[in-house]
């Protein structure tokens, strides 16, 4: 097997690459980006975040401002369950049977919400996967140092490693929420990995690397894929041959699998990461020579006909609106569509954020800003269009059916923290035929 037969059958399996780097040794043997995703562009990480979180507990702990067997209350006045210990937040063992980030609020003391909800096991005790634990650690950190992670890992890390502009989502409170929302690039998480693998120049804590990385509580259950349940470490996950990964939502990976000297980084759209993990063990544990890939591109709409008949306003007469507690950016909620305009190629949609303006002509992707799209007409009445968010892995779809003077409107998107379909649009002609 090889990495051409990893991209080709990832391209039959996997809903979407946008970007991979494997190295071997200190050797990038392969580096290819999917258009409309670029080289230089940095990618929402979800949950591989928590990897870069755990690295800057490791910093701390060596710097003696935080102690792994400390109370995690003793960091905030006592406040908490005094059994549940710093470590607990690292290994995902705080006692609790549930993620405790969807109980933190919109506004405001996230962290307490954390401390003081039930904790109904012995910490130490019970795997749960549980992003608030992280975000609390990734808290202990900024107090402790008083500064971001982001500010705090930059020359400890991001400088020794060459990364560029980093950023993090941040709480009510201004802390980096530690468990999701930084971006980087995939060259970057390459470096990371490779860091972990072989740190050369003693950039990371002696024996940081080797404690994170191993497996210090199970996490085997009933009902997980193979490489959900071969240990977890302080966040990071054991895998199978002996491998450890970062991983985030939708395809974020960063696998290390030290008896090959292999790390992979690599970016997605995808909801079945185990299906990601499937191809790496059977394609790239071999030998792997360099690679110089293909130009590789996300497949586009093709047109089968064309309708410049159909070209015009169309207005919502009552559109959705957004939930106020719906915290996700605007492209990942439900389409709040007002009204969208069709003309010779482009599509012009204006929601409740605004007016946005996307260039749809088939047979390839086109870029604008940090979206890019696609579309044609896909039958005598019936024009479909893609937006992609190119620093993050979602793609909406939208389907437009006409019919006298309207058209009914059928979105839903590659990927979601929710559903991926949602309900018709209808909107009605205003000025036809442009």
């Amino acid at each position: 097997m090889s990495i051409r037969t990893f991209v080709d059958a990832a391209g039959r399996r996997i809903d979407a690459l946008h970007g991979m780097v494997v190295m071997r040794g200190d050797e990038v043997v392969a580096e290819g980006y999917w258009h409309p995703y670029r080289k230089d562009e940095p990618h929402r990480l979800f949950s591989l975040s928590k990897s870069f979180t755990s690295t800057a507990v490791g910093f701390a702990v060596a710097e003696g401002l935080v102690d792994l067997d400390e109370p995690v209350a003793s960091y905030f006045g006592g406040r908490g369950d005094p059994r549940m210990l710093v470590r607990h937040l690292l290994t995902m063992t705080t006692g609790h049977v549930d993620d405790t980030a969807p109980k933190m609020p919109h506004a405001g003391d996230w962290a307490g919400v954390f401390l003081d909800l039930p904790v109904p096991r012995e910490p130490g005790t019970h795997f749960m996967y549980n992003t608030g634990a992280t975000y609390v650690a990734g808290a202990i950190v900024q107090r402790a140092t008083g500064r971001r992670l982001v500010d705090y890992l930059r020359p400890r890390l991001f400088d020794p490693l060459g990364f560029g502009e980093v950023t993090w989502e941040q709480c009510p409170d201004g802390f980096d929420v530690a468990g999701w929302g930084m971006t980087a690039r995939t060259s970057e998480i390459a470096r990371f990995g490779r860091l972990y693998l072989h740190d050369e120049h003693g950039i990371l804590p002696a024996g940081w690397a080797a404690q994170a990385t191993a497996k210090q509580v199970d996490n085997a259950y009933a009902g997980q894929t193979p490489d959900w349940q071969q240990g977890y470490g302080f966040q990071f996950w054991r895998c199978r041959h002996n491998a450890y990964r970062g991983d985030g939502a939708f395809g974020q990976f960063c696998v290390v699998v030290p008896d090959h000297d292999l790390v992979l980084a690599l970016n997605a759209g995808t909801g079945d990461l185990q299906a990601v993990l499937d191809l790496v063990w059977e394609h790239l544990l071999d030998d792997l020579e360099p690679t110089a890939l293909p130009a590789l591109a996300m497949p586009a709409v093709a047109a089968t006909t064309t309708n410049a008949d159909r070209d015009g306003t169309y207005v919502v007469q009552r559109p959705r609106v957004s939930r106020p507690e719906d915290w996700r950016p605007s492209h990942e909620r439900p389409p709040t569509i007002r009204s969208i305009t069709f003309a010779a190629g482009r599509v012009t949609v204006e929601d409740e954020t605004g007016t946005h303006e996307h260039d749809c002509r088939p047979g390839e992707w086109h870029r604008d800003g940090r979206t890019a799209g696609t579309g044609g007409w896909t039958g005598p009445d019936e024009y479909t269009f893609k937006v992609a968010y190119t620093d993050g892995p979602f793609v909406r779809t939208y389907r437009c059916r006409f019919s006298a003077d309207a058209v009914r409107i059928d979105a839903s998107d590659n990927v979601s923290f929710g559903p991926t379909g949602y309900a018709p649009i209808l909107a009605s002609a205003v000025a036809h035929r442009l």
